[in-house]
């Protein structure tokens, strides 16, 4: 039966459950099982090292009870089981769990064998030096503060956290819907990161990557290869190979033993040896005779082998078959700003050093307070020092000591604050000693005062003072690297894994890129039909056609004289119909930039040249050991430019070569970089982010530089226009002029301008070129079916042009030694004497 005062309602059972399944999850994940991203600790954990503090549990003090720690933090902190609290404490003391123990123990502890720790009656503790770091500052309202669960005291909400808790011990829990398994890292590598990221804030991921290892597990053990590093680094989510050590000894009685001084984190010691015992019982591990564990706090398990027996096989078998090889999944998810977020390393430290700076301003301002209390407080007193006769008078006449307070705020200018102290005055701080003292205090208040203002005021100020706490940090804690991390067993290059091939890149008007075998044209003869090369999209067209092999270096070089490197197999592989994929995609490249020329090279030789050539004539030599760091996400400056003006090549040459500049108006420009006979440098080489000089002058307003080459007197150069006519001569029939110069005649072209240059290369007879018209047909031509004309002539057909269509650019085809042995293979063998 219902009494009449009680207040019913009717509610559907599924919301109630609805309701209370959310709230009990929020309070799993905000209040219990994941770390906060600023200090690195759970709610418990949290609650145990100020209880500490609150006890005086300090690393220079006697050790204490834990059954006294466990009572306090339960009686004012955390009203949940006694078992929750003694775990985590235990845990906190473990040294083959945590990487920097928080608690110093006595006692039983437990074992890296799964022993459990000792009654909490029996054990004692006490905070390490290293926690202490963590609640450093905590009194001068550095954090906030809130009612405990019963109101009687106060508890922080967070922990100043001197040191980066959470990367360096890392953490794991286990939420409602989400998990966190965040692995120790080394604190060196992890303040190393942190400043550098002080010093500069744009600093990228890739850069951080190669500050941090990896993860330095406090059992030591071998990390095999850096992929599953760098993919939780990057994103928060990776997984990890971890191995254990051992290492051959040689037995009195001539036979070999392996010896593990080391075994994966997380992995239970003991239970690895009955494994390992199981396994050769079972016989599904042979050439083992003996095993033994012989650790005590360090690991050394012995395993005697039979006579003859290969230890490598032996240990790649416990690697296969045991935990001496264990995975480790990391997951960086930790609570910020009151949410759960799975967070990379750069944010985890964005995170870490935000709230150092919060912790340092309001410290900062807490001592300015402080500071100026005191200065006010003095300058009372030197008030009351310089008129002391008359305040005597004044405190002797009155009643009271409240008519005495009237009396002198109502003569001198002095402060409730300042005049209940001055009555509070003993008499023997009248004395000049004394004033001396007060005087000495108050100048050395004034500079302190101005140094914190100066820090609340200097944003540059206020992250200097937190690198320097953090370098102090490294300094005062040495920390050797514990955990080896090695190329994973079958890690190759990807130079091992990708064959050396030929290959056509191919970069279209509208900015898209893609590599495509170069077996993918069949060889045609001239004047043939060709096939697709490239898929146009409307009003798109192929603007650039390049060959190379897939182990080079590809340079591109933009139309602002940016110049950015990749490997050729970087570049997206695509089909020959395919339309390609962004170059924005691939490259980073600015508003407007686009890609002028491209050039191949095998690495960055400090004997070698890049010459480029802009629309405005204007050529710059430089050194191409200058472009090593091109391959660098931003890339690096190619050649200053004007305004207005555009790259339109480049090419490489030697310091010796000669060079050959052809307008759009069909005009060519032979000059040499260095004479021959007296060695004078006519073309000099200068810094990498400099403007050039002229290359070559133009008859016409309307010209500009259409091609650059490299001349090369056993080759022919071949010229092309817009209409598909071509004219392969001698470099010999240009005539030598000085570098500056008009030009001659190089193919006959119409003087309204209808057809222009389509493009000019360097050819042997022994050469392939490829050609490309703009509506996306193409043709692979053998050189020695071109027949050789005079310069300045028309040129003979090397392609058929549908209606509309023109000759868009041509190439020459490169073969790799892969494809060169093939060749000489098919050849039938020369018949013998």
């Amino acid at each position: 039966m219902y009494t009449a005062s009680e207040k019913l309602s009717s509610a559907n059972i599924t919301d109630i459950m609805q309701t209370a399944y959310i709230d009990y999850s929020m309070s799993v994940i905000i209040s219990r099982a994941l770390p906060d991203a600023r200090d690195g600790l759970k709610p418990v954990q949290r609650r145990i090292l100020y209880a500490m503090l609150r006890e005086g549990l300090v690393h220079n003090r006697p050790y204490d009870k834990c059954a006294g720690v466990v009572g306090e933090v339960l009686k004012n902190y955390h009203p949940h089981g006694d078992a929750s609290v003694y775990d985590t404490l235990a845990r906190l003391a473990q040294t083959w769990v945590m990487r920097y123990p928080l608690i110093d123990p006595q006692g039983n502890f437990g074992s890296i064998d799964g022993d459990p720790p000792a009654a909490y009656r029996y054990t004692e503790c006490r905070l390490n030096e290293l926690a202490e770091e963590l609640l450093r500052d905590i009194e001068e309202d550095t954090v906030d503060f809130v009612a405990n669960y019963k109101e009687s005291t106060t508890e922080p909400t967070i922990l100043p956290a001197a040191l980066p808790n959470l990367l360096m011990n890392g953490s794991t829990g286990i939420a409602v819907g989400m998990a966190t398994n965040i692995p120790p890292h080394n604190l060196h590598e992890i303040i190393d990161a942190a400043t550098a990221i002080i010093d500069r804030p744009s600093i990228s991921l890739d850069e951080l990557c190669s500050v941090i290892r990896g993860p330095d597990f406090p059992t030591g053990g071998v990390i095999s290869g850096r992929e599953g590093i760098l993919s939780y680094l990057k994103t928060g989510r990776g997984l990890l190979r971890v191995r254990g050590k051992a290492h051959t000894e040689e037995t009195k009685g001539g036979m070999e033993q392996i010896v593990i001084t080391e075994i994966p984190y997380n992995v239970n010691r003991a239970t690895l040896v009955t494994r390992i015992a199981d396994l050769v019982s079972d016989k599904e591990i042979d050439g083992i005779r003996d095993l033994r564990d012989e650790s005590d706090e360090n690991t050394r398990i012995v395993i005697e082998l039979k006579r003859g027996e290969q230890a490598k096989v032996v240990i790649n078998q416990l690697f296969k078959k045991t935990q001496l090889e264990n995975s480790f999944g990391v997951t960086l998810l930790a609570i910020d700003k009151k949410r759960p977020k799975q967070m990379n390393i750069r944010e985890l430290l964005d995170c870490y050093i935000e709230h150092r700076r919060e912790v340092i301003t309001r410290r900062t301002k807490f001592r300015l307070r402080q500071a100026e209390d005191r200065a006010h407080v003095l300058e009372g007193y030197i008030i009351a020092l310089d008129n002391l006769d008359d305040f005597v008078k004044i405190i002797r006449a009155s009643t009271n000591r409240e008519d005495a307070k009237q009396r002198l705020m109502a003569k001198y200018p002095l402060s409730e604050r300042q005049t209940d102290a001055i009555l509070e005055l003993r008499l023997y701080q009248l004395t000049g000693l004394e004033r001396d003292r007060i005087e000495k205090e108050y100048l050395e208040l004034m500079k302190l005062i101005e140094e914190l203002k100066g820090i609340l005021e200097s944003e540059e100020k206020l992250l200097a003072l937190i690198k320097k706490e953090l370098l102090d940090m490294k300094a005062k804690y040495p920390s050797p690297r514990l955990t080896e991390i090695e190329a994973a067993a079958g890690e190759f290059r990807m130079e091992d894994v990708i064959p050396n091939e030929g290959c056509v890149i191919t970069v279209s008007h509208h900015g898209f890129i893609k590599r495509t075998p170069v077996a993918d044209y069949r060889s045609q003869r001239r004047g043939g039909k060709g096939v697709i090369g490239a898929e146009t999209y409307e009003e798109d067209f192929v603007e650039h056609l390049f060959t190379a092999s897939t182990h080079d270096f590809i340079l591109f070089f933009t139309n602002k004289g940016q110049c950015l490197a990749k490997k050729v197999y970087d570049v997206p592989e695509g089909t020959r119909a395919s339309k390609g994929k962004s170059v924005s995609s691939f490259l980073r490249l600015n508003d407007g930039e686009s890609i002028a020329s491209m050039l191949c090279v095998k690495d960055f030789a400090e004997d070698r040249f890049l010459v480029t050539a802009t629309k405005a004539g204007i050529i710059k030599k430089s050194a191409l050991s200058d472009y090593a760091n091109a391959t660098r996400e931003g890339g690096l400056i190619g050649i200053n430019l004007d305004e207005k003006d555009t790259v339109i090549g480049t090419v490489l040459t030697t310091g010796e070569n000669e060079l050959i500049l052809v307008s759009n108006q069909g005009l060519a420009v032979r000059f040499r970089e260095q004479d021959p006979e007296s060695g004078e440098i006519l073309f000099r080489a200068t810094g990498r982010a400099t403007a050039g000089v002229t290359g070559m002058r133009f008859k016409l307003k309307s010209d500009f530089l259409q091609s650059i080459e490299v001349v090369d007197h056993q080759a022919k150069f071949l010229v092309a226009s817009e209409a598909g006519l071509g004219v392969r001569t001698r470099f010999e029939d240009y005539r030598l002029i000085n570098r500056g110069g008009s030009g001659v005649w190089a193919i006959d072209l119409p003087e309204d301008g209808s057809i222009r240059l389509a493009g000019a290369l360097s050819v042997s007879e022994s050469d392939e070129i490829m050609l490309l018209t703009a509506k996306g047909q193409s043709i692979r031509c053998p050189v020695k079916d071109i027949r050789e004309t005079n310069r300045g002539a028309k040129g003979v057909r090397l392609v058929t042009l549908e209606p509309g269509d023109k000759l868009l650019s041509v190439a020459r085809i490169v073969e790799t030694d892969e494809e060169q042995a093939a060749t000489a293979s098919s050849q039938p063998a020369e018949p013998t004497a």
